[in-house]
Formats: C-alpha cells, sequence, structure tokens
C-alpha cells in the first residue's frame, strides 16, 4: 500500500521544519561563541579557531546543499535565504574576531 502524494509532502514538509530550525539554532549558537570571544580575544586559540570554523564550514555545507523543494512556502523560501545569508555574516563575524588576535 502505498502513501498518497499530500501525505508524502506533509512528512517531508514536517521534517524539512524540524531540519531549518536545527540549522537556525545552531547558527545563533555558534554566533554567541563568536560574540563572546569577541569579549575575550584570547579564547581564540589555533585549537578553538580551527574547531570553530570547521562548525561553521559544516553549517555552510548543510545550508547550501539544500535543495529548495517546489512546494515550499514563500516564507520558508525566504527563511532559508535568511540562514545562508546569516552564515555568510557569521563567517564574516568569526574571521573579524580571528584577525583581532593573529
Amino acid at each position: 500500500m502505498s502513501m498518497p502524494r499530500d501525505e508524502v509532502q506533509q512528512e517531508i514538509a514536517q521534517a524539512w521544519g524540524t531540519y531549518m530550525a536545527a540549522l537556525g539554532k545552531s547558527i545563533a549558537l555558534v554566533e554567541k561563541k563568536i560574540e563572546e570571544a569577541k569579549e575575550m580575544a584570547a579564547i581564540c586559540t589555533d585549537e578553538w579557531c580551527e574547531a570553530t570554523e570547521h562548525v561553521i564550514d559544516d553549517l555552510n555545507n548543510a545550508l547550501f546543499s539544500i535543495s529548495e523543494p517546489r512546494w515550499l512556502s514563500p516564507e520558508q523560501s525566504m527563511e532559508l535565504k535568511k540562514l545562508k545569508r546569516k552564515i555568510y555574516d557569521l563567517y564574516v563575524n568569526y574571521r573579524g574576531v580571528y584577525a583581532s588576535v593573529s
């Protein structure tokens, strides 16, 4: 017995929403840690910087590997675009912290 197309799309949409929310929370967490690092420039050890850059790269890869489904609402599409912009801004912010201690 197969699932009707609408039911499949609903399941995918729910999973997609959960995934996007998790990415957003992850970006916010990294953003917070980078802001904290600005206050304590000494925290940006080579190990910390390398780990932070890897996390940003992983989030970037996750965001930019997402193919927008046809059924995506305009709001969801805008949210994806905002997250992509935010990860770019996050990297720029990180590079600013990194440069200030290098």
